[in-house]
């Protein structure tokens, strides 16, 4: 019986793997669906110190970020699924900057998707699971557990780093009520670098692993609704959109590997937008420009506020 069950284990774990790479994820790991000990004194300390900033959000359902239970019944395994988004197209250099996961369409739209058919397929190919997939949408603590399942190190800018290609990717997670084998963590790469912490335009990375929410480019340009403060007038490095900084300057990406989904690259055309063309950028230019993508999640306003916000004074 015993036997029978490992075997069930083995082979479930090899199917969802197989599926995993079928679908196009680059890396799959599994751990065990159970409260997060480690993270949460962190969270609950990062929260205490208002390091979120006005992300609201990030206070509400603090026990099910850290209990996967609480969010599928009777979860036993966490399937995490690393997925790339390292560009080969590059913006203009001179002009305003955009994060590298925005260039395509919404990775949620994507990535949703691709997990749908995931659960389907495992369904049908092992029986009645319950389950969710989660894409950066839900109170979960992706990096945790892709931590956990051995898809890499949490670094000093608090990315999840996997050893063969570097942090450029979405981190996304089946939970399922199914016991599986599980791996182990990995050891930390980061050494005595501190690259990104030197590199960091607003100090947002406050000491090593620990990343200061309410000082971050990417939480001004994108979840900040109020006007920018402007003690941060010259230190945002002409980002209009994100920021990949502490990503650009990781030793651990120049293993990074170009992308393979068509649906990630830019068929829009404002990569090669000139500083005059964002300057002048309309609603309806904006509509069109970002129609599907990640960036329509600042809005006009939002986009038009960080523009002007990062335009020099003549």
């Amino acid at each position: 019986m015993v036997d029978c069950l490992m075997n069930n284990k083995t082979t479930y774990s090899s199917i969802i793997k197989q599926e995993a790479k079928r679908l196009g994820f680059d890396f799959c790991g599994i751990s065990k669906a159970e409260f997060l000990e480690e993270e949460a004194p962190r969270l609950e300390k990062w929260l205490s110190e208002n390091k979120h900033g006005k992300m609201e959000y990030m206070e509400n359902h603090f026990d099910k970020r850290l209990n996967p239970t609480l969010l599928v019944d009777d979860a036993k395994s966490v399937v995490s699924l690393l997925y790339n988004y390292f560009p080969e197209q590059q913006q203009n250099p001179s002009s305003p900057k955009i994060s590298k996961y925005a260039y395509g369409l919404d990775y949620h739209d994507v990535i949703n998707d691709k997990l749908k058919e995931f659960l389907f397929t495992l369904k049908e190919k092992i029986g009645d699971i319950n389950g969710r997939a989660f894409v950066d949408s839900a109170p979960v603590l992706d990096k945790a557990w892709a931590k956990k399942s051995g898809l890499g190190w949490i670094g000093k800018n608090s990315n999840l780093i996997n050893k063969q290609q570097g942090s450029f990717f979405f981190i996304a997670e089946l939970i399922i009520d199914l016991d599986l084998e599980y791996d182990g963590a990995i050891k930390d790469y980061c050494g005595t670098c501190t690259k990104c912490i030197d590199a960091c335009p607003t100090s947002a990375i406050v000491e090593p692993y620990v990343v200061d929410g309410s000082k971050c480019i990417s939480y001004f340009t994108i979840e900040l609704k109020e006007a920018i403060p402007n003690d941060f007038k010259d230190k945002m490095d002409n980002w209009m959109f994100g920021c990949d900084v502490c990503q650009d300057v990781c030793p651990w990406n120049s293993f990074s590997e170009f992308h393979q989904e068509p649906k990630f690259n830019n068929t829009t055309g404002f990569l090669n937008f000139n500083t005059a063309d964002w300057y002048q950028l309309n609603e309806e230019v904006f509509s069109t420009v970002f129609k599907g993508s990640a960036v329509k999640r600042t809005k006009y306003s939002g986009l038009k506020r960080n523009i002007e916000f990062i335009k020099p004074k003549l």
